[in-house]
């Protein structure tokens, strides 16, 4: 047996913290491929899912119900007419004004796609008539499919590798594509060019969801019984042999257990009941059914994750990763993880399961669509941010130069040493300021509700002087970043004085530095010309000492 490697720590016996992470939305950022995204683009993004062989394809929504495609574009799956690759997401306008309820893809890779309307689109790889179209020429552009499906509303998709599933909204489904190993569930392995209701023991079945491994299939019915058929060489089909089933066919182990999802893997498959326990059998010579070894399993094995409740499974077709999610809010992971193998449920800090897709699964694609919801919470940090001069809630007010700022005791006294001290039996709510300019003491005030500065040059050398009077290291440093991002030949003398003047040495060397790399244009500045006699004399000596005068 592989050694198991310890990648997560955590202890179900601890409380568990609740924060506003466990309740954030989606990352998206967290899949490699959103790396050529801009982070305004990211931010527009409402649905999304990550495809491909390497997972190097993305197909996602906007706020504006826009569709953009994004990758490599093998075998014309990002439906823009063409097989050119593209790094700039591109808006894919055959879809527009489409809403999507429901899409999966292939290994080719080839696309379904289920509208909020009810229909069905396809593109992509289609060697094995898995678009339904009825032919076996690739799809370079979306295809709505209607071939007895036309008075059909579909409400959610499923693709294997090379074949296609679909679930109308009276729990009937329909299936075509690749056919070798009985995964249309016609009853014979020929390929079925165009949708094909399953049917045999579906036959007056209410189907609730669906969902297909490499080359099988699998449906969970309103009573709960879950229906298989397809490839079975690993036993991912739970009859407790291997071979195929070109019909469907009940799971028998399951008796008295009434399932709410399914989840394929590549040759495994997990379900979930309806009392939160979870089931798993097929493949797992990468440990992806949770139970502790690596032996296949041909029937239903109950899976240990914790004592809490499990409310959803994750598993996707093209990997061999199996993940889920606990009432109280834990992920747990298993099956290959980045080239190891982990045997049983580990416990990881993400709180969704497709963050385990998006950074430990091989390739790293998304087992669902994601949907992410705009998220109106503010953190503590930015509802700070926002009470800055704000008179309606501010309990003290300075006047700086003729003008107030806003302010509030309790959170300068946290942030400022200063102001501990100088409020702490001062019941005044006007505080005059004379030793500082409006702007400078402003931005101090902004600095203890944000964190940050925008300053000019100038200015910051005037908060400069602040930071060290009140000694605000932090500040200090935020101060001297800015006025290096700001030096010019113009303003150097001037901001090399003020380094000089509140002891910024490292500061002083750089500005230093920058004039006697400019030094030509510098000298011949108005600055240069009003500077202090001894800033002048030491200037000229550190500059001669550097070789700034040879010729």
């Amino acid at each position: 047996m592989e050694e198991e490697l310890p990648l997560f720590s955590g202890d179900s016996g601890k409380p568990v913290q609740a924060t506003l992470s466990s309740l954030k939305m989606l990352d998206v950022g967290k899949w490699p491929i959103f790396s050529l995204c801009s982070e305004e683009e990211l931010q527009l993004i409402r649905q999304a899912c990550v495809f491909g062989s390497a997972g190097n394809e993305v197909l996602y929504t906007t706020v504006n119900d826009e569709i953009f495609v994004l990758g490599t574009n093998c075998c014309g799956c990002l439906g823009l007419g063409d097989v050119q690759s593209t790094i700039e997401p591109r808006r894919l306008d055959s879809l527009s004004g489409k809403k999507i309820a429901s899409l999966s893809y292939g290994s080719g890779p080839h696309i379904v796609l289920a509208t909020t309307e009810g229909e069905v689109f396809t593109w992509g790889h289609n060697a094995y008539s898995q678009l339904g179209n009825g032919t076996t020429n690739h799809g370079l552009v979306p295809c709505q499919i209607s071939t007895n499906l036309s008075n059909k509303q579909v409400i959610e998709v499923a693709c294997g590798s090379y074949h296609s599933l679909v679930l109308t909204s009276d729990g009937e489904v329909f299936a075509w594509g690749y056919n070798n190993s009985g995964q249309v569930g016609s009853g014979s392995t020929v390929n079925q060019p165009i949708p094909r209701r399953v049917t045999g023991c579906l036959q007056n079945k209410v189907v609730v969801t669906i969902a297909c491994g490499q080359m099988c299939c699998m449906a969970v019915v309103d009573t709960g019984e879950v229906y298989v058929w397809g490839y079975n060489g690993n036993g991912q089909l739970g009859l407790g042999s291997s071979g195929n089933q070109p019909t469907p066919c009940r799971v028998a182990a399951l008796q008295g257990i009434r399932v709410q999802r399914v989840a394929c893997g590549y040759a495994h498959t997990l379900v979930l009941t309806d009392e939160g326990q979870v089931y798993a059998w097929g493949a797992n010579s990468y440990g992806q059914l949770g139970t502790g070894n690596k032996s296949n399993q041909s029937y239903p094995t109950p899976v240990t994750v914790e004592k809490d409740r499990i409310i959803e499974i994750a598993a996707c077709h093209s990997t061999h990763t199996s993940a889920a999610k606990t009432q109280g809010g834990h992920v747990y992971m298993w099956g290959q993880c980045r080239g190891q193998s982990v045997i049983l449920p580990h416990l990881t800090h993400f709180s969704c399961t497709d963050d385990v897709f998006a950074c430990f699964a091989t390739p790293a694609v998304s087992w669902r669509l994601l949907s992410v919801e705009p998220d109106d919470h503010l953190t503590v940090a930015e509802s700070l941010k926002r009470e800055f001069d704000n008179p309606d809630t501010a309990d003290l007010k300075f006047l700086v130069d003729g003008k107030y700022i806003y302010a509030h005791k309790v959170l300068l006294k946290i942030r400022c040493e200063h102001f501990r001290s100088s409020l702490e039996d001062n019941e005044d709510d006007i505080v005059e300021m004379s030793e500082f300019s409006y702007p400078v003491y402003r931005a101090f005030l902004e600095y203890l509700y944000t964190d940050s500065i925008s300053l000019s040059p100038e200015e910051a050398v005037g908060l400069l002087d602040l930071a060290t009077f009140y000694r605000e290291n932090r500040l200090k440093k935020l101060c001297q970043q800015t006025i290096k991002q700001g030096i010019c030949e113009e303003n150097a003398i001037a901001l090399l004085s003020a380094a000089v003047k509140y002891e910024a040495q490292d500061l002083e060397e750089f500005c230093f530095r920058f004039c006697i790399n400019h030094l030509t244009v510098v000298t011949q500045t108005s600055g240069f010309a009003e500077m202090d006699h001894d800033l002048l004399k030491n200037f000229i000596s550190k500059a001669s000492r550097v070789g700034a005068f040879k010729n």
